[in-house]
């Protein structure tokens, strides 16, 4: 019994010196900030609840390939695209959602840009399927100031390669 419940409790991350691990989420915090501050200014709605699992990535795990600028960027635009495109073929249509985020799905891993969060984006955009298109400039922006940040974060001590070449 207990080798088979032994794979379930495994931790597959390397241990990590405390100040690597609060500097990971000092950046996290301070981009979620910097995201604020520029849904304050801007009066978009920048701060979504797919990017709360964005910076997860992009400061806990700026190694995974989930992580990297095209990753979120092209995934995030994809899963925009398709949430608009949904609300207008599907309007009011209870799978329209679940249409939008398989095919958000598909063509993220068709096109090599996987970024897990950007799969809640239609879920998002569609509770409000008529402002659908006001996600593209609020997530370019939110995701420039994310990825400027982690460049930064990741460049002080103890140093982490972000982006990956």
């Amino acid at each position: 019994m207990r080798r088979h419940v032994l794979p379930f409790l495994a931790r597959h991350e390397a241990p990590e010196p405390l100040l690597g691990v609060l500097k990971r989420g000092a950046g996290a915090a301070l981009g979620l900030v910097a995201v604020a501050w520029l849904a304050r200014v801007t009066g978009w709605p920048l701060l979504l609840a797919p990017l709360g699992a964005s910076v997860v990535l992009l400061f806990g795990q700026p190694g995974s390939p989930l992580a990297q600028p095209m990753h979120l960027f092209g995934g995030y635009f994809l899963g925009t695209c398709l949430a608009v495109g949904t609300a207008w073929a599907l309007p009011g249509e209870p799978l329209a959602a679940a249409l939008a985020v398989g095919g958000a799905v598909s063509l993220m891993a068709g096109l090599r840009v996987t970024h897990p969060p950007a799969g809640a984006v239609p879920l998002v955009a569609l509770a409000d399927p008529g402002g659908a298109w006001r996600l593209f400039p609020a997530l370019l922006l939110a995701s420039l100031a994310l990825v400027a940040i982690a460049v930064l974060c990741h460049r002080l001590p103890p140093r982490t390669a972000y982006p990956k070449g």
